[in-house]
């Protein structure tokens, strides 16, 4: 893990820590320099996505997705290039750049184009390949670790492949007939959306929900941020806040980071710490899989409070086995069997996890919001995520140094906290054309005092035609 980092050249405090017996298992990586490394990638994403909601608004949902790509080639390329610890935080602050863009360009897009029918499946497309991408990276790391000198090199410019390949794809992609018509473009949007739906499709009855959206954007003078703070727009930016926050503390994020670090921390050696990591993925991908195949017939919700269950007791059992056997000193040895529990314990946790708020967190926020807000609602939505991951990235090795096995504890509870969450506040949105949710807000116990009653869509606007 460290040493494919060229640990020696870039952390050697850690280093030193790895080869201490005597050190805290809790606090071997607790180590600032190797905090700010991890964390500089989202503290520029959060600056990144306050931009990208206004460019993606003026330039379209495609183009800002060929800026994020230009920025991943840069940042992987510099990170491969590094020669010391600054050119590697330069590096990740332009992937940070990337982030922005692509996370707050790339759902939306997904959700405009996709069928009603289908929208939560294609969506979750984007989380699904997030995961494809740290299962390669898990691999191309486990080969470098065992290459002296040069292996991190390899590591960090495995990058530049995904990043040109999405550089280079963004271009034979059509814009989103929404954007077009944001735009102006009427023309243009109606040829999208017969590119998109098959050249036989009756696209007249979509794209006038989509000009009707898009007038109702031009009454406004007020700007999308200013406006979406209007009480019409309430449950909007609840889920905008509440739905990235919740993200955060279901503790995925941490695990997904520090897999490798929390096994090595039970006791697995560093090569088998990122063996550990890559069988995570592979679940994540299985979950997320299933969840791609059940989000539209069985709904959003349904998803959620599954997906919750499991990750509860995944944590409650977490917090035992630490608590139980490294004790509040981390200073012994888990025994093997403890170990195999925790990695067990972590697996299903990420399918739990995988199938529900990993893809759920990218579908709800791209779908919910009117498209006069829309660009503003996935801007804020991904700033806070990314503000809230910064926050744990800086503090959680701290975290575990100091409050141990009860770090599971903590997200544990905010795990019942966000179920319940959803029972009561997110009405279910499945199969609901992307321009008529309003409908679903007007019928919700508690929602439908802040927003205005809407008609229920016809039933021919509910066929979005072929895929």
């Amino acid at each position: 893990m460290i040493n494919w980092f060229n640990g020696h050249e870039f952390f050697p405090e850690i280093v030193e820590k790895m080869h201490n017996a005597q050190q805290d298992s809790y606090c071997i990586f607790d180590s600032q320099v190797l905090t700010i490394f991890v964390s500089s990638l989202y503290l520029a994403g959060v600056f990144a996505c306050l931009v990208a909601g206004h460019v993606t608004r003026k330039v379209g949902r495609r183009n800002s997705m060929l800026i994020g790509a230009s920025f991943f080639l840069a940042g992987a390329i510099l990170n491969c290039a590094a020669v010391n610890i600054y050119m590697l935080v330069v590096g990740r602050i332009l992937l940070g750049f990337a982030v922005g863009f692509t996370n707050q360009s790339a759902p939306v897009y997904l959700a405009e184009i996709a069928p009603a029918r289908w929208r939560g499946a294609f969506t979750s497309i984007f989380h699904f390949f997030l995961n494809v991408g740290m299962f390669m990276a898990d691999l191309v790391n486990y080969r470098a670790n065992t290459i002296a000198n040069w292996g991190w090199r390899l590591s960090l410019g495995v990058g530049i492949v995904p990043a040109a390949v999405i550089l280079v794809g963004a271009f034979f992609i059509p814009d989103s007939p929404n954007s077009l018509v944001l735009r102006g473009k009427v023309d243009e949007a109606r040829d999208s959306l017969r590119r998109i739906r098959g050249p036989s499709a009756d696209v007249d009855v979509e794209l006038k929900d989509i000009v009707q959206a898009a007038e109702e954007d031009s009454r406004h003078k007020t700007g999308a941020f200013r406006r979406i703070g209007r009480r019409e727009y309430r449950p909007h930016l609840v889920m905008a806040v509440g739905i990235p926050v919740f993200f955060e503390l279901t503790g995925m994020i941490v695990v997904t980071l520090f897999t490798p670090l929390l096994f090595y921390t039970v006791g697995f050696t560093s090569q088998k710490a990122i063996l550990g990591s890559i069988i995570t993925d592979v679940v994540s991908l299985a979950s997320v899989t299933v969840a791609a195949l059940s989000v539209d017939r069985y709904g959003r919700r349904s998803l959620f409070m599954l997906g919750g269950g499991i990750m509860l007791v995944c944590l409650v059992g977490m917090a035992w086995v630490f608590g139980a056997q490294l004790g509040t000193n981390g200073e012994k040895a888990m025994p093997r069997p403890y170990a195999v529990a925790v990695v067990a314990l972590v697996c299903l946790f990420t399918a739990g996890f995988g199938v529900s708020w990993g893809p759920l967190k990218w579908i709800i926020p791209s779908e919910i919001f009117p498209l006069e807000v829309r660009s503003a609602g996935q801007s804020m939505s991904e700033s806070i995520s990314l503000t809230l991951t910064f926050v744990q990235t800086q503090s959680f090795l701290a975290m575990l140094c100091s409050f141990k096995y009860g770090s599971f504890a903590y997200n544990a509870g905010w795990v019942v906290v966000m179920t319940a969450f959803v029972i009561l506040f997110l009405p279910e949105t499945k199969g609901v054309p992307i321009e008529a949710m309003g409908a679903v807000w007007a019928r919700h116990w508690y929602w439908k005092r802040f927003v205005k009653p809407v008609p229920v869509p016809a039933p021919d606007k509910l066929a979005d035609g072929p895929a």
